[in-house]
């Protein structure tokens, strides 16, 4: 529903009093307007409190969207975190697009999301946040190339924000430029300064290793991903394929019950159970 005809109300009631005030001669006809001027005030001070407050609902079912959706993710991006953002009152209103850019990618828009981002680096270019963010919301987009330039910027302000790092590790991984990753996710790991990126780095280093077949490797990774992370069951799933393949297959199906066991709901969970069923039937676990 448009909110256009009801602001077209008000703006034709605007018009109304305006031509009554510049034709008000006496007194009383000018009391007259004072009053509709106050009650069109109150009308749309009113309207925009109410607004307000409906933003705000609004702000937490993006949240609670959030959270649902962290408890189910079946991506392997990394999963979008970081505190919103606060609404400054900048006379550009680039925080404002700020925001509104940080609630789209937490509402999965990311094509919305890079508009609004957009817009907030053109009203205030350096703004390392606005710049963070459109590189998470690109990353998400499957925008590689643009997402590895954003996060290049960030990362040239502020080498030490791990989360933009183990980012461009991701990228790189998905672009099969294994040595740039590798290089990337072990700084995160050295700088130790965000637990979820320490934990994000150390599982897409297991599956740099695991593209690249050194499976010993890889199993040692996604085994400290879980000491780290016991919560992040693909780990448990990426790790029996990097038992399996390495040949211990005994430990890769003990593994992947453990994954089904932890969190029976999750899709990680689903696909340790379907994996471990299809390895029983003698069948072999897909390799990517």
């Amino acid at each position: 529903m448009s909110a256009e005809p009801f602001v077209a109300s008000l703006r034709q009631q605007y018009q109304e009093i305006s031509a009554k005030l510049e034709s008000a001669q006496a007194f009383a006809e000018r009391e007259i307007v004072k009053r509709e001027i106050i009650a069109l005030f109150k009308q749309v001070d009113g309207t925009l409190t109410e607004l307000g407050q409906l933003k705000e609902d609004i702000r937490q079912l993006v949240d609670k969207y959030k959270q649902q959706a962290a408890d189910t993710a079946t991506a392997p991006a990394p999963m979008f975190t970081g505190q919103r953002p606060v609404v400054q009152a900048d006379h550009i209103g680039a925080s404002t697009f700020i925001e509104k850019g940080w609630s789209l990618i937490s509402l999965g828009d990311y094509s919305g999301a890079i508009q609004a981002l957009e817009k907030a680096l053109n009203l205030s270019p350096n703004e390392v946040q606005a710049q963070s963010l459109l590189g998470w919301a690109q990353m998400l987009h499957e925008d590689y190339d643009d997402a590895l330039a954003t996060f290049s910027k960030v990362l040239m302000k502020e080498p030490a924000n791990s989360l933009a790092r183990i980012n461009v590790g991701y990228i790189c991984l998905k672009k099969r430029i294994f040595g740039e990753a590798i290089e990337h996710l072990s700084k995160a790991i050295r700088l130790d300064n965000d637990k979820k990126a320490t934990l994000y780095a150390h599982f897409y280093l297991g599956l740099v290793y695991q593209q690249r077949e050194m499976y010993e490797d890889a199993q040692t990774f996604f085994e400290k991903t879980l000491k780290l992370g016991p919560n992040l069951i693909e780990a448990y799933y990426e790790l029996g394929r990097a038992r399996w393949f390495g040949g211990d297959r005994e430990r890769a199906q003990r593994t992947w019950e453990d994954g089904a066991k932890a969190n029976k709901f999750n899709p990680w969970g689903k696909k340790c159970q379907e994996t471990l069923d299809a390895t029983h039937k003698g069948q072999e676990p897909p390799r990517t």
